[in-house]
């Protein structure tokens, strides 16, 4: 199941608020894990065994880690093992093969799995938990609900954001319900329906065209570009309000994931505002523990690439994603040793800001790309490469039937709607106009799903 499904506003979603605020507080914790199980298994059923087992796994070693300190250096080593192991197997498998089948007289049956749903953010969840517990930031949970709950709670299961293990600990013992929290959450949760339904869903259906047809036209490959750019960023950023909108309807506070990234500075700056919780999961415990900065310029260098090649390679097994990666390492390398943004004058930073903008976008034509020369091949084109024509008719022709999304997308793309909506505090707007809209945009919303509009969601592949 997931959040844009009709079912979820109108039968889960009600249901489990009910049973969980009539509930005792002593049994809160039950009925949120019992939801988010039946939540994955409705989606995933075959692979529920396999959380399951994650679970067990992981709170058998994390105890271990803080019960036998003597050992507790090899008991982490075989919960790396083990959390990098499964995704190796679900997720990298198969690519593997093929890429050890092209050598010489190797014959390696071709096997593959299909992704269970939210593995990556599980394990690195998991991962997190037993490597904070090894260093000392956080306890080992003895109560294997509380571990599940932390593990499974469905708002952030399947498409984050990331929670560290230390970050929630506290909340899961003790959440403090109230009508606020709860309100809040709702617009929250609706602002990321919006996002994920009226504007990533349609814009969607633009992008997909022109990746799996050849434009024939310059404006029509810039225009699935950005369309694309501007999918992902809705789609996922869209999730996680949702994610972080149901966390506070069950008292939780999750960390935001997006800030506003199509309006920064710097490649560097892009990635404090994109996906923040995988940002500071690399940081914490991949950059950092490898020496970060504090080293000379030879290892620096060696640590950001090792960073961003597995940062590409954690959003899927393919050429593509590496490349991916590899793209925003060589830029960030530039951003660090030969550009110092902070020390060029106001017209280049506007001018670089531009130079940025361009560059992501041709980072996520390869992103999205079927194959790595398709992507090299599409980037060609919005060069101007075998280009007969300026624009097609058919690009015409979806300028305007989705070109008011497209508008309203770059518009929310930056923070002009929020600072505005702060600066209108009649009670005119506050206790009538704006709580209008919400119910206008949820209702909108909701019209497009039950019609069965393009309901795509991209995190599902990582």
């Amino acid at each position: 199941m997931v959040f844009s499904n009709v079912l979820f506003p109108f039968v889960f979603l009600p249901v489990c608020i009910l049973l969980y605020y009539i509930s005792k507080d002593s049994y809160k914790n039950i009925i949120l894990l019992f939801a988010s199980l039946c939540f994955y298994a409705i989606g995933e059923p075959q692979y529920i065994f396999l959380m399951f087992l994650s679970i067990i796994v992981n709170y058998t070693l994390a105890i271990g880690i803080e019960d036998k300190a003597k050992y507790k250096k090899h008991i982490l080593l075989l919960a790396l093992i083990y959390n990098i192991g499964l995704l190796f197997v679900f997720k990298y498998l198969g690519f593997a093969i093929r890429i050890f089948n092209k050598l010489p007289l190797v014959h390696l049956k071709s096997t593959s799995f299909p992704l269970p749903l939210g593995i990556s953010f599980y394990t690195f969840q998991s991962l997190s938990y037993c490597l904070d517990v090894y260093k000392g930031e956080a306890k080992a949970q003895r109560n294997i609900i509380n571990l599940s709950l932390y593990v499974s709670l469905f708002p952030q299961l399947i498409a984050g954001p990331i929670v560290r293990y230390n970050s929630l600990e506290s909340q899961i013992l003790y959440r403090n319900l109230n009508l606020e929290c709860f309100g809040k959450g709702i617009k929250r949760f609706v602002v990321g329906l919006c996002k994920k339904v009226l504007l990533a869903n349609n814009l969607a259906i633009v992008a997909e065209y022109y990746f799996s047809h050849s434009p024939t036209s310059l404006i029509g490959n810039w225009l699935g570009a950005v369309c694309f750019s501007l999918q992902i960023y809705y789609d996922f950023a869209g999730y996680s309000d949702m994610a972080i909108g149901l966390g506070r309807i069950f008292g939780f506070s999750f960390e935001e994931n997006f800030n506003y990234p199509y309006i920064a500075y710097s490649i560097t700056d892009f990635w404090r505002r994109w996906h923040i919780s995988l940002s500071r999961w690399f940081r914490d415990y991949v950059y950092i523990p490898l020496g970060g900065s504090r080293v000379k310029a030879s290892r620096h260098i060696i640590n950001m690439a090792v960073v961003w090649i597995l940062t590409g390679v954690w959003h899927g097994a393919g050429f593509c994603f590496i490349a991916w990666g590899f793209m925003y390492f060589v830029a960030l390398v530039i951003e660090k040793y030969i550009i110092k943004i902070e020390s060029k004058n106001i017209v280049f930073k506007i001018l670089y800001r531009i130079v940025v903008l361009l560059y992501i976008n041709f980072c996520w034509v390869i992103f999205n790309a079927s194959g790595l020369k398709r992507g090299i091949i599409y980037c060609l084109q919005m060069l101007g490469y075998n280009q007969a024509a300026l624009i097609d008719p058919y690009t015409w022709h979806l300028i305007f039937e989705y070109g008011f999304f497209i508008l309203l997308a770059l518009v929310f793309s930056t923070p002009i709607a929020k600072v505005v909506s702060t600066k209108l505090k009649h009670p005119i707007f506050t206790k009538f106009l704006f709580p209008l809209a919400y119910v206008f945009a949820f209702l909108w919303s909701v019209s497009f799903l039950i019609l069965g509009a393009h309901n795509p969601f991209i995190y599902f592949n990582f």
